[in-house]
């Protein structure tokens, strides 16, 4: 049980009350005892008028020499050096002290104060000041001898403010404990609440959440758990929909090798070349979809090996439009490229980006009709069709002038084994798994990718990647990474 936070917290309370309340019991104790002293020493000077009496020897002779007579005058005082007490001593339990306006001692009723010593720190808080036509002339310091016994009455009253003292801090302790429990659970409450939250999410329930209540520092962490329930609920989701995609893209060719199989086996279709190029392009379709995956996998884990260098875009733009040159050709479309003069090169692994624009030119001629264009673009980034303005990146846009997008599948344009067209085949449409691959890659490069279209004006993919300053590498690309 003391191990609990809300218990270590009330006793944490209570122990800090408690401590000050003592302390300042002891120090209030102290402090009165000592001021009461002082109250009833000035008390008896009041009683004997001395005040008035030195205001009027200081009125009449401007100076304080010879006040000891006005204190010889004052009941039991006697001249200095002839009192029963000894020099300077008073018979009575007073001990005084007058001092000039200047703070410097005149006369003390108490041998060995010294030649002309100054009234301390202490003394001045306790000195009444002797005040002649408005000015201060002077300071009486009047207390009690440390050995005199305060009378019956007098103990009577300390007495009772020390149990007064005492009552009052068993009071404050006894609040200081209700309040550190009450204090103390309600800033555990919502950390309990959120241990219960994460306890059910480990158990797998990743639709709990924390309510997002008590100090700001606590709610921060509600609301930082929440954030990463909702981040874990939807890799679940995503890891889910992954494992079914896969395992739906995976049945179609293993279906239809199957299937040839089983009819070669039972003489249904003859052992011939064609039939086995079949069941063979159906094991290279497996093969590439696999192979997508793996890469895929490693782009989004941040783990593809990239061999970033300065490359010329320009370049990358050349070599790749005269890839796709014969393509166009037979479909009839127009490919044409445009790049600003003078570009800056980009820190950028070629292959990689290679294969990132071939492949939004591969969908962009497989959705051209004939007769249409595709317009490859390269400037700062500093178009309309770019998401930001930073000049310090390049972006490529890929325009045409098929069908185009509709609104609704924009968002998913991105994602796996996505498809504008359901219907269409996997050996008409590839694996499904081109624009995601070609996103991941452009991220990890520093930059990004995005599309804008409209139904039948066309769609634009764009994709930008940051500039560097240093000189360009020429190196040849490798052709493999094209669809």
């Amino acid at each position: 049980m003391i191990r609990r936070l809300w218990v270590q917290l009330a006793l944490a309370f209570t122990l800090v009350t408690t401590l000050s309340v003592l302390m300042t019991a002891l120090f209030t104790n102290t402090r009165a005892s000592a001021d009461f002293r002082t109250f009833l020493a000035q008390s008896q000077v009041q009683q004997l008028d001395l005040i008035p009496r030195l205001t009027e020897y200081y009125a009449t002779h401007r100076t304080w020499n010879g006040v000891e007579t006005v204190f010889a005058s004052i009941r039991g005082m006697g001249p200095r050096g002839m009192g029963p007490g000894g020099p300077g001593m008073m018979r009575g339990p007073l001990e005084l002290m007058l001092a000039d306006a200047e703070e410097r001692v005149v006369y003390a009723s108490v041998s060995g104060s010294g030649s002309a010593p100054r009234l301390s720190h202490d003394d001045m808080r306790q000195a009444m000041p002797v005040v002649v036509d408005g000015t201060t002339v002077g300071y009486l310091v009047a207390r009690l001898q440390r050995d005199t016994a305060l009378s019956a009455a007098a103990q009577h009253f300390l007495a009772q403010l020390n149990q007064t003292l005492i009552q009052a801090g068993l009071l404050a302790g006894a609040i200081g404990l209700i309040l550190g429990v009450i204090i103390a659970r309600g800033l555990t409450a919502p950390l309990d609440r959120l241990a219960r939250a994460a306890h059910r999410l480990a158990s797998g329930d990743l639709t709990q959440r924390a309510p997002v209540a008590g100090p700001v520092e606590v709610s921060d962490a509600a609301e930082a758990f929440n954030a990463m329930a909702a981040s874990l609920e939807e890799a679940e989701q995503a890891r889910r929909r992954l494992l079914a995609d896969i395992a739906h893209e995976l049945r179609t060719p293993l279906t239809v090798i199957q299937g040839n199989l089983r009819a070669l086996l039972d003489g249904v279709f003859p052992l011939e070349k064609d039939e086995i190029t079949t069941i063979y392009d159906e094991t290279l379709l497996l093969s590439r979809l696999v192979a997508d995956l793996r890469e895929l996998t490693l782009a989004e884990a941040g783990q593809l090996r990239l061999n970033r260098t300065a490359v010329d875009v320009s370049a990358i733009i050349a070599q790749s439009a005269a890839l796709f040159t014969a393509q166009a050709l037979e479909k009839q479309v127009t490919l044409h490229t445009d790049c600003e003069p003078r570009l800056p090169p980009v820190l950028a692994d070629a292959d990689r980006i290679a294969q990132a624009l071939n492949n939004l030119l591969s969908n962009a001629l497989r959705y051209t009709p004939e007769g249409g264009t595709v317009h490859i673009v390269a400037a700062r980034a500093h178009q309309p069709s770019c998401a930001s303005p930073d000049t310090d990146m390049i972006c490529i846009r890929v325009i045409d002038t098929g069908p185009g997008i509709p609104p609704e599948d924009l968002p998913h344009v991105f994602d796996r084994f996505w498809r504008a067209d359901r219907g269409r085949a996997r050996a008409q449409g590839g694996t499904g798994l081109g624009l995601a691959i070609a996103r991941q890659l452009v991220l990890s490069h520093g930059g990004s990718m995005g599309v804008e279209s409209e139904p039948g004006k066309g769609a634009c993919f764009w994709f930008t990647l940051p500039v560097t300053h240093t000189s360009v590498t020429s190196q040849p690309l490798d052709a493999s990474y094209s669809w």
